[in-house]
């Protein structure tokens, strides 16, 4: 137990009883259970949480605050092909009916509007993409 000897115990309590997301409780509870005695084959058999993970997370807390050390930095991924502006635009095309855009149905499917992007934003997206951007926009059938 030689991990989180210069944490303030009281300040991790603090932060569990004041944590709401989920993961910074979880990493609140592990840290929490360590320092009160309980080994890290312990803490990974009752969380399921990988040994690895729990070492991690416990150096964490030894090298940032504790508020940085239950929070992730940021992963943005890639880049959205849509900026913003379009994607507010690609919402109020797809809250209209694909005949009011010149198309010969009134219903949108992914393929109507996969063709519909490519055509007015020159971007290329999956059917399986664009059905996941017809379901935020409650528009597919």
């Amino acid at each position: 137990m030689d991990k989180l000897a210069d944490v303030d115990i009281e300040a991790l309590q603090a932060a569990f009883a004041d944590a709401s997301e989920s993961k910074a409780v979880k990493r609140l509870m592990v840290a929490l259970a360590y320092a009160d005695g309980v080994s890290v084959e312990t803490v990974s058999e009752r969380y399921d949480i990988p040994r690895a993970t729990i070492y991690s997370w416990l150096d964490r807390f030894e090298q940032q605050s504790i508020a940085e050390a239950i929070t992730d930095d940021s992963r943005p991924g890639r880049p959205a092909k849509l900026d913003p502006s379009q994607r507010r635009q690609l919402a109020a095309d797809l809250a209209r009916s694909p005949a009011e855009l010149g198309y010969d149905s009134a219903e949108w499917t992914p393929e109507r509007a996969q063709k519909h992007i490519e055509r007015e934003y020159d971007i290329s997206y999956s059917l399986g993409h664009v059905r996941r951007l017809l379901r935020e926009s409650s528009a597919g059938t």
